[in-house]
């Protein structure tokens, strides 16, 4: 059984997930996804592990987002290099745990990828 959490510390939803995680006693990894950005196979894996679609994962209220996305219609491959190009995008935190993973961005969510 291993847990990773893709961390981003200047957020305070990742940082209370990463908090949670601590508090539950389960060894886990951190991945500071911004200086270790996932490779593209990464996001693959990450993205069939949540059962979501890469725009689903796109933080939409990100600067580069609107100067350089919105509007534009992408197809999963092309969203895919763009999360990986700026991860800044990608959603957080994003918790992982054997086959399954959650954008952990409530409690509830957590405490369900913790207790698989």
């Amino acid at each position: 059984m291993s847990i990773t959490i893709y961390h981003n510390s200047r957020c305070s939803k990742s940082n209370i997930a990463l908090k949670e995680l601590t508090q539950s006693g389960e060894p886990f990894e951190v991945v500071n996804y911004l200086e270790a950005v996932p490779s593209i196979e990464e996001l693959k894996t990450i993205l069939a592990k949540l059962n979501l679609k890469p725009i689903d994962i796109v933080r939409k209220t990100e600067k580069i987002y609107l100067e350089k996305f919105k509007g534009k219609e992408l197809i999963d491959e092309e969203w895919i290099k763009a999360l990986h190009e700026n991860p800044i995008l990608i959603q957080r935190p994003i918790i992982v745990k054997d086959d399954k993973a959650v954008i952990a961005r409530n409690e509830e969510a957590i405490d369900g990828i913790i207790q698989i």
